[in-house]
């Protein structure tokens, strides 16, 4: 076990509601509302015209964001009220910082260590399994997802590119190797067995805010093979997604019919620069998202909902 003191009790109801008492259900609904917006019900005119979109196309390209995940029970960064921005003056962790610094990456490296466990128990919502369900029917060319939590493999999904990369992976950046995620938790519990933190916060991404004084005595294991220093495999904000996938990504859109954005604000350029990308060249764009978004100029239509709320009442009907 961790040595962690105190979790926060709404992100601790999220873990343990398989255990909860009486009013299960009711707490679970509560917990997962935390991270969502506020939002507006879906119209029944709206369900009809993203149903007529998804009937109509084979070779869909999907683009999901922190708006799926959020349905789940984990914090985003922009979310209006109770997003990370909204909520705090706290910035994530930025690229330059991680390789320059040991102290940062330490200091990652704790907060990350004390979220995980419970980062782990999020299991993925209706909205990841509707999106598998339209893969399985032929209806996806690719799904492109900006989120790190693993959550759409975990529902099953295959045809997918992790934009920004994985928390279930751990790369070296001297050898490249690399090991699951899972696996070095178990090294850091071996080498912090007599460490522990109060977590005050979970945050985005497996982050715990946990005390500056907490992290002194946090220790950090290299990599197994050449020494090197280990870093999650993800892209960190300013960092950047490798050329070859975001050029075979551009042909994809060309060869789509469609493009649907599923929960995100489209603010970061990473996924933006898709939806762009199929406006230029006169791709139809539906997004399914709460509040205004990058693209909102550029889209076929939009539909300000939350993506439950809308893909509930999807069926997905499969090609003759």
């Amino acid at each position: 076990m961790l040595g962690l003191r105190r979790c926060p009790p709404i992100f601790n109801h999220v873990l343990r509601r398989s255990i909860s008492s009486n009013n299960k259900e009711g707490t679970e609904l509560k917990v997962r509302h935390k991270f969502i917006p506020k939002y507006s019900q879906v119209s029944e005119e709206d369900v009809h015209l993203v149903q007529q979109f998804i009937d109509n196309r084979n070779r869909l390209f999907v683009l999901s964001g922190a708006g799926l995940s959020t349905e789940s029970g984990l914090p985003d960064y922009r979310s209006k009220k109770v997003g990370l921005y909204e909520r705090s003056n706290h910035k994530p962790m930025q690229h330059h910082d991680f390789i320059s610094s040991e102290t940062k990456r330490k200091k990652y490296w704790a907060r990350n260590y004390a979220a995980w466990e419970q980062y782990e128990k999020i299991k993925p919502n209706m909205c990841h399994y509707k999106l598998k369900e339209l893969e399985a029917d032929n209806k996806v060319l690719v799904h492109v997802t900006q989120n790190v939590d693993g959550l759409n493999i975990k529902a099953g999904i295959q045809n997918i590119v992790e934009l920004h990369g994985s928390m279930r992976r751990v790369v070296c950046l001297q050898c490249q190797h690399t090991v699951a995620r899972k696996d070095l938790q178990n090294q850091l519990q071996m080498l912090n067995q007599f460490w522990s933190a109060e977590i005050i916060d979970i945050r985005p991404d497996a982050d715990a805010f946990i005390r500056d004084e907490d992290i002194e005595g946090f220790k950090v294991p290299s990599c197994k093979h050449c020494g090197g220093v280990l870093k999650p495999d993800v892209v960190f904000f300013g960092g950047s997604v490798p050329r070859d996938i975001v050029e075979d990504l551009y042909l994809q859109v060309e060869q789509s019919d469609g493009v649907i954005v599923f929960g995100s604000s489209l603010h970061v350029w990473s996924g933006y620069r898709f939806v762009k990308h199929a406006h230029q060249h006169g791709v139809p764009i539906l997004i399914i998202n709460i509040g205004e978004t990058r693209a909102d100029d550029m889209c076929t239509f939009k539909v300000d909902s939350k993506c439950s709320d809308v893909l509930s009442k999807i069926k997905i009907r499969k090609p003759l």
